[in-house]
């Protein structure tokens, strides 16, 4: 890890709650689109889980055309799996094979980068074949095997705050995927938790993590 990189980690621990300016922030590429300080304001648009394949087509080619009609940076979402549904009964989405399928005919055909959950490190590695963004959910925030093999494929990273943690430790995150002399992180705020199901968003949350120099999603 780079000197300045240290001094920077080190910072944000002495000082969690004091942030950085916009400035400092690095650009983060996604695909032939950059996201940062500097630049519009990215849009992450797209059903939350796959169901059929004509279906996410069908939403696809609208999203594109609302984003080339409001000139919209976008990337399109879809989930492959959901695999933390309340009841293991609940639809999950078509697996791992199926839906790169489906987000690999999207990215061609529509010209759209493309972003999609995994919770397992070979879900990693194979998305990272197709996929522009991999993200990460809440929960799995601090699983360092997962965060290492996403951040190994190359591609931009997008982890979610973990409900349960504090703005600050997401620099644990960014440590990991600097292990991997991958720059390109995105931060998301879930939303905190205060108390048993109270789930709010706590707007100080937002220039904590940017203040880890990444850009934030909201």
């Amino acid at each position: 890890m780079a000197t300045d990189e240290v001094k920077t980690i080190r910072r944000i621990w002495d000082h969690p709650w004091k942030g950085f300016p916009m400035a400092f922030v690095e650009p983060v590429k996604i695909g032939q689109l950059s996201v940062g300080a500097g630049h519009p304001l990215l849009w992450i648009l797209g059903p939350c889980v796959m169901e059929s394949p004509e279906f996410t087509l069908m939403m696809a080619e609208n999203l594109k055309k609302l984003s080339e009609k409001y000139g919209i940076p976008l990337v399109f979402k879809a989930s492959f799996d959901k695999a933390n549904r309340t009841s293991g009964k609940s639809f999950r989405g078509p697996g791992l094979e199926e839906g790169l399928k489906t987000l690999e005919r999207v990215r061609k055909d529509f010209d759209l980068p493309v972003t999609t959950d995994v919770h397992e490190t070979a879900q990693a590695t194979a998305a990272g074949d197709v996929v522009d963004l991999i993200q990460i959910p809440a929960f799995l925030a601090r699983q360092t095997d997962l965060i290492l093999a996403a951040g190994n494929t190359g591609r931009a990273v997008n982890v979610k705050k973990g409900q349960f943690m504090a703005p600050a430790d997401m620099r644990h995150v960014r440590s990991k995927m600097l292990e991997t002399n991958n720059k390109n992180l995105l931060l998301t705020d879930r939303g905190t938790f205060f108390g048993y199901g109270n789930l709010v968003n706590d707007m100080r949350c937002i220039p904590q993590l940017r203040g880890l120099g990444c850009p934030v999603v909201f």
